[in-house]
């Protein structure tokens, strides 16, 4: 299970949570609906739904983020739970995640529990990494390690026919499916090195810190040619969002 670190995802990479201001636009939420945040991370987006009169509630699997999220936004009911059994039953207008789901493998259980967490009639909006998302960076990491085990790799990054297949199999009418390059600045001069370090551990699994600045150190001498530019690093982000309707 990642280990997440919410002092640096709070620090470094608040964009996570501000590029999903866009998908809570998309999720259009009304006062009074009651709607899921899944991967909720530090409960920024959860806090602004509930700051439109929704009644909003945050899940994310991490103790770490939801210890963090409780912090900042104590009127907000944040707990941990696993994506994949949510233990909803008809319970939500709608089901919100914004760059959470191409962590949670296998797919087709999150969405049977999102399907199942909804009311008849509720939507599920999401948007999250899709095929192509952060490859430069990931080969890059990848690269510096001889016994890199390509059945490991974490992340599930699928196409729009793919996913929009496993929703209609689990029963939502799908209405919005795009795929799109999303180039994300990364803060500073060690933009890099802070990303690896956030999100790209897990690629290193279980090598000591030594190995793993190693690899970041060789990785970021690697990439800066490709995705430095001036001042700044460019991720190579390309997203998936999506709306389903539980018929």
């Amino acid at each position: 299970m990642m280990n997440w670190n919410a002092q640096l995802y709070d620090g470094k990479h608040r964009f996570v949570s501000e590029y999903g201001q866009d998908v809570v636009k998309l999720l259009a939420p009304r006062a009074g609906e009651r709607i899921l945040d899944v991967g909720c991370g530090t409960g920024d987006l959860a806090h602004t739904l509930a700051e439109k009169g929704i009644e909003a509630v945050g899940i994310d699997q991490s103790a770490a983020m939801i210890e963090k999220a409780k912090h900042k936004y104590p009127t907000v009911p944040f707990f941990i739970r696993d994506a994949r059994n949510l233990g909803y039953s008809s319970e939500f207008d709608a089901v919100f995640s914004n760059a959470a789901l191409h962590w949670i493998k296998p797919p087709d259980q999150v969405l049977s529990s999102i399907y199942k967490s909804l009311k008849p009639g509720g939507r599920f909006v999401a948007e999250f990494g899709g095929k192509g998302n952060v490859e430069l960076i990931s080969r890059a990491v990848i690269n510096q390690m001889d016994d890199y085990d390509a059945e490991s790799f974490p992340w599930y990054f699928p196409s729009i026919a793919e996913y929009t297949a496993l929703m209609e199999q689990a029963g939502f009418h799908v209405t919005l499916a795009e795929h799109f390059e999303r180039p994300t600045p990364l803060d500073g001069e060690n933009g890099m090195r802070n990303w690896i370090k956030m999100f790209g551990d897990v690629i290193m699994g279980n090598r000591t810190n030594e190995e793993k600045d190693r690899i970041i150190t060789e990785a970021d001498s690697e990439l800066r040619s490709i995705l430095f530019h001036g001042d700044h690093w460019i991720a190579d982000y390309c997203r998936i969002r999506v709306v389903g309707i539980k018929k």
